[in-house]
């Protein structure tokens, strides 16, 4: 997958900005810690109705499917170790993309483009 990148670089891989009250949240989540962990002040989203809003993943573990709401926010898929989302390529490796594919569009086109396709290595 990754030494199919084009001429050696790795595209699709800038990061999106985050709120500094992410940031926190970020900074302390674990893998296995769920949304209603997280101090109440921090929370902007009611915790019986969003008990998994934000995911950090595990390095160890299976991801969650991509879905094409990454577009939107990706509190579902924050980065194992970094305080951050996952970037474009980040997603797309998980689903299975080479490096060298190109998505259409801007970054949202592609969040959802990833998060509307059957993986390609899939079955």
């Amino acid at each position: 997958m990754r030494k199919e990148a084009p001429r050696g670089h790795i595209l699709d891989h800038m990061t999106r900005g985050v709120r500094e009250d992410d940031m926190e949240i970020y900074r302390m989540m674990t893998s296995d810690m769920l949304y209603t962990q997280v101090p109440e002040h921090l929370r902007r989203y009611k915790a019986d109705h969003f008990t998994d809003k934000y995911k950090r993943l595990g390095w160890n573990d299976l991801s969650r499917t991509i879905t094409a709401h990454i577009a939107k926010d990706g509190y579902w898929y924050i980065h194992p170790e970094q305080p951050r989302t996952l970037t474009v390529r980040e997603a797309a490796r998980i689903q299975t993309f080479p490096d060298k594919f190109r998505f259409a569009g801007v970054r949202s086109d592609a969040f959802r483009q990833i998060g509307n396709a059957v993986p390609p290595a899939s079955g």
